[in-house]
Order: structure tokens, then C-alpha cells, then sequence
């Protein structure tokens, strides 16, 4: 009796070759895009001391109370699977006296991250994310490249149905009395509220407008907005980053009801949606937290980020921006001796001259081996046999007898004249 077989845990999935292509476009994008606007690459350990989350994201969060992994080590010290990129990124600013540097300090990521949470389309337990995070000024400007930066990013990737919803939490003081007039509002229509959302009336009751439950909703419809009573500092700042988003051509819709899931942010606070996705339409967001250093350990700074789920900037994608790359040279095995060894030197030939190439290793016939080709999209195919190769030009359908030494040199040729084809019909 064979063994069961074994299955990736719930939530989780494998990148197979098909789907690795379009990841590696996302990556090649954002790494161009971000690291042209001045942002530096930084990975943060996978995991991390469990008080940098309760601290930095908040007790009251739902990442922190229902969705992270934490486990003990041997030294039983609590660690926790990073659930967020910024708090990590904010203590590695702290840890590694980022201060000093000239500000804003500009880093960017994509990394795996983890929560316990329901697996459903687009959302798994451990997911990819590229984020930005800007820290060290307080300029709206900076809020307003941010944004900017994700809504390209996104365009470039072709996310279809995109909307950009846009608020401000203003200070923590402000908040604080909203807070307490909130709090007050939602005890007044406490049994209409969802259990979930009344235990968290006293710890965190903006919570409230994100609620699924159509009681809450129906309460929240007339619960006041935090929007409306900013001070004229926090309505000043808002004023210029909508401004600025204006200027960009960014298009955006104001909602008073945007609070975001995690306890640091200030000011600014936005989520980019994808209609093409359904209920679950959030692609990717972030906003200010400008105290987020302070609480870690470090001086007062303020900060700027986002994050982007790659899962769901695929899923809501066109299809037409992940093409896979294209095989330049296959080599094709004929029956004459010593093929195998001719055709592995003018692999690495053709590979050392920048083709991408492949040859045949699976001993298939001629016709498989073409089959192969074919099915790897290979422009040129050359069928080594021993110092003459017959080389196929698969797009024209042409083909010519040549040295196998030749053959490398005949393939790039081929590709400069196609090249200067194209730029002459432009």
C-alpha cells in the first residue's frame, strides 16, 4: 500500500514554471519603477519578535488577535511570521540608525508574508506583497509620489477596473476626541451593532465602518466622520496632497468611511480596488504613520507606505502584460555520433552570447524534438548534426545548411535584421 499522498498546507500554493513568468514581470516592473524614483531594496527576516507586531500594528487589530502565526523558540522566546511589511522595515530604520542618512530614506520590498485567515480567491495564508515605504518627512508630496508610484505600477500591470479611494485620519490628538465621540455614538446604537464590533468599541471602534454585518452598516450610515472634523493643520495637508494628486492626473473619490486594519496610520490613508475582482476588491493601500518610529524606539519621524498583494494585481490583471520570455536557440539532436557533445558547446556558446537557449535531453525522435520547439515558442531551431547543422527559421519558415560553429553567430545576425526590420516599419 502506497504512502498518502502529501498536499501543500491549507492557503498555501506552489509557483509552478507557468505561473513564475508573470511574478518575475511584476518584479522587474516594480524594481524599475520604484528604484528610478530613488528606493533602495530591503528584505526583512521572515519572522520576528512577536511585541514588534502587538506594539507597532496594534493589540486590537485583527492581524494580532486572530491572524498571526507565533510560535516559541528554543530559548522560548515568542516569534511571529512577519503578517505586514512596514513594522519590520520600521524597526530595521531604528536598528540600523537610518536617522543619520539624508530623509526621506526610500525603501521597497517584495517579500512572502503570513496570516490565519479564510483562504478564498486571491487571499491565502502565505501571500506575496511589494510595498514602498517612505520615511522621514511629513511633505504631502511625499504621500503624493507614493500614490502615484502604486497607480503606475498598477497601470503598467494592467489591473483592470481600478479605483482609488482616498482619506485622512489626521493626528492622533484629533482622533482622540473623535474617538471618544464615536465610542459614544456606537454605545447609543450598541444593540444593533455585531458582537464582534461592540467587543471592540472601547479598544478600537473605527473598526466599526469596516463591518460586514448590515445592522453595523446601517448604524455606521449616520456615524460621524472623522473627516469632517480635522484640525486645520491635518484639513491643510489633505487639501495639498489632493492637489498634487489633481496635478498628476491621478483620479480618486474621497471616502470619510476609509479607516484601513492597522492602528498606526495618521493623515493620510488610502486603497487602491479593483472592480474586476468582486467583493473582495482590494489590490493594494497603505498610508501615513507618522508615529510608528517613536513607538519602536526611535526619535519622532514620520513616514509614508504602501503595500500591493502580487496574488491580487495578477488576478486582476489583462493577461496581456505576462508573456513568458521566448526561447531564442533550441537544439535539436540528429542520430550523427558525438551530437550530444557538439550540441552541449554550442549551448553554452549560445547562452554565454546572451540567447536564451535549450537543446533537446529528453531522447525524443526529430519530429518530438520540433514538437518541443514548437511548443517552447523557439524562433530559430538548429538540428546539430556533428559540424554541419541544419538551422529553421520557425517565424519565416525558412531554412539553410551551415557550420555548427557558425550557428550562434547566424542566430544573432538573424535578430539584428529583424530588429532593424521592425525599427524601419515604425
Amino acid at each position: 500500500m502506497s504512502a498518502p499522498k502529501l498536499k501543500a498546507p491549507r492557503g498555501t500554493y506552489d509557483v509552478l514554471g507557468e505561473q513564475a513568468a508573470p511574478r518575475a514581470t511584476l518584479e522587474a516592473r516594480a524594481k524599475a519603477l520604484l528604484e528610478g524614483a530613488g528606493y533602495e531594496r530591503i528584505e526583512t527576516p521572515t519572522f520576528e519578535a512577536t511585541e514588534l507586531f502587538a506594539r507597532g500594528v496594534g493589540e486590537s487589530t485583527d492581524i494580532v488577535r486572530k491572524e498571526m502565526f507565533t510560535f516559541e523558540d528554543a530559548s522560548q522566546r515568542s516569534l511571529t511570521l512577519r503578517p505586514e511589511g512596514t513594522a519590520p522595515v520600521c524597526r530595521a530604520y531604528v536598528e540600523h540608525g537610518m536617522h543619520k542618512r539624508r530623509q526621506p530614506v526610500k525603501l521597497w520590498y517584495l517579500s512572502s508574508f503570513f496570516r490565519h485567515e479564510r483562504a478564498q480567491a486571491g487571499r491565502f495564508r502565505q501571500f506575496w506583497q511589494v510595498g514602498a515605504e517612505a520615511i522621514g518627512s511629513d511633505d504631502p508630496a511625499v504621500d503624493a509620489e507614493s500614490i502615484v508610484l502604486l497607480a503606475q505600477l498598477l497601470g503598467e500591470m494592467g489591473v483592470r477596473e481600478v479605483r482609488l479611494r482616498l482619506s485622512s485620519l489626521g493626528s492622533p490628538q484629533t482622533r482622540a476626541v473623535y474617538r471618544e465621540r464615536l465610542q459614544g455614538y456606537l454605545r447609543e446604537h450598541e444593540q444593533q451593532l455585531s458582537e464582534d464590533v461592540r467587543s471592540r468599541i472601547e479598544l478600537n471602534p473605527l473598526r466599526a465602518f469596516d463591518a460586514d454585518h448590515e445592522g453595523t452598516r446601517a448604524v455606521m450610515r449616520d456615524a460621524p466622520r472623522l473627516l469632517d472634523q480635522l484640525s486645520d493643520e491635518d484639513a491643510a495637508h489633505f487639501a495639498e496632497l489632493r492637489a498634487l494628486l489633481d496635478q498628476a492626473s491621478v483620479a480618486y473619490e474621497v471616502d470619510s468611511t476609509l479607516v484601513r486594519g492597522l492602528d498606526y496610520y495618521t493623515r493620510t490613508v488610502f486603497e487602491f480596488t479593483s472592480d474586476a475582482l468582486g467583493a473582495q476588491s482590494g489590490v493594494g493601500g497603505g498610508g501615513r504613520y507618522d508615529g510608528l518610529v517613536e513607538l519602536l524606539g526611535g526619535p519622532a519621524t514620520p513616514g509614508i507606505g504602501w503595500a500591493a498583494g502580487i496574488e491580487r494585481i495578477l488576478l486582476a490583471g489583462d493577461g496581456q502584460h505576462f508573456a513568458a520570455n521566448p526561447v531564442d536557440l533550441f537544439l535539436a539532436l540528429d542520430d550523427v555520433a558525438d551530437s550530444r557533445r557538439i550540441a552541449f558547446g554550442l549551448l553554452e556558446a549560445a547562452r554565454s552570447a546572451g540567447l536564451r537557449a535549450q537543446m533537446e535531453l529528453a531522447g525524443r525522435s526529430l519530429k518530438g524534438q520540433l514538437g518541443q520547439a514548437n511548443a517552447l515558442g523557439a524562433r530559430y531551431v538548429a538540428i546539430v548534426e556533428g559540424q554541419e547543422s541544419m538551422l529553421k527559421d520557425m517565424q519565416e519558415g525558412t531554412q539553410q545548411r551551415i557550420p555548427t560553429d557558425t550557428v550562434v553567430h547566424a542566430v544573432l545576425r538573424g535578430q539584428l535584421c529583424a530588429w532593424k526590420c521592425r525599427r524601419r516599419g515604425q
